[in-house]
């Protein structure tokens, strides 16, 4: 289970030996079962938000190095925007590593791997984040001096385009592990 192809960086889908409850509970059917609540559409709806936040982070970029948008401007929501960003993802990943999986794992103890393999992916993307932030510090140092840090975006937008691809990599496996889970095992937790 931990070979290379496991890892956040190289896995192109959630492995198979860690998919079973999803063949029982396809995404398609996960809103309309009787066990979808208010707490799972809420979970739900935070990975839809790092997804949007990641993409609308990536456009601002984008807009800046194409002059659509002026530097002050495209400083204050890469700072206000990436912020945000890194903090909820923090906070988000310390309460499904101390809270959440646990529970979940202790409910169905054969996919206790996949949620070590999620553990392991919110490590991976402590590191993703740590350098996600040193990009956004060196883009916004020299525009917060009014320098030009055109060569700096550009770098912060193709970290960002990698991260994006690390982040729904991840959020797409913790969805098709957790949710089944839950909708399986709803009224015991």
């Amino acid at each position: 289970m931990s070979g290379h192809a496991d890892t956040l960086h190289s896995r192109k889908a959630l492995p198979d030996a860690l998919r079973v409850l999803l063949a029982d509970y396809p995404r398609e059917g996960w809103e309309s079962h009787g066990n979808f609540d208010g707490l799972t559409r809420f979970w739900l709806e935070r990975h839809l938000m790092f997804r949007d936040l990641q993409e609308k982070l990536q456009q601002e970029a984008r807009a800046y190095l194409s002059g659509l948008s002026e530097p002050l401007a495209f400083a204050q929501q890469a700072h206000r925007l990436g912020g945000f960003l890194i903090q909820q993802l923090h906070g988000h990943h310390q309460i499904e590593d101390h809270h959440y999986f646990p529970v979940l794992a202790q409910a169905e103890p054969r996919l206790e791997r996949g949620f070590a393999l999620l553990d392991a992916d919110h490590h991976t993307l402590d590191a993703e984040l740590q350098a996600l932030t040193g990009a956004f510090n060196d883009t916004l140092r020299p525009l917060s001096t009014g320098a030009p840090a055109r060569d700096q975006a550009a770098q912060l937008e193709e970290r960002l385009t990698a991260f994006g691809g690390f982040l729904d990599r991840h959020l797409s496996d913790e969805e098709d592990l957790v949710v089944p889970v839950i909708l399986h095992h709803a009224p015991r937790l």
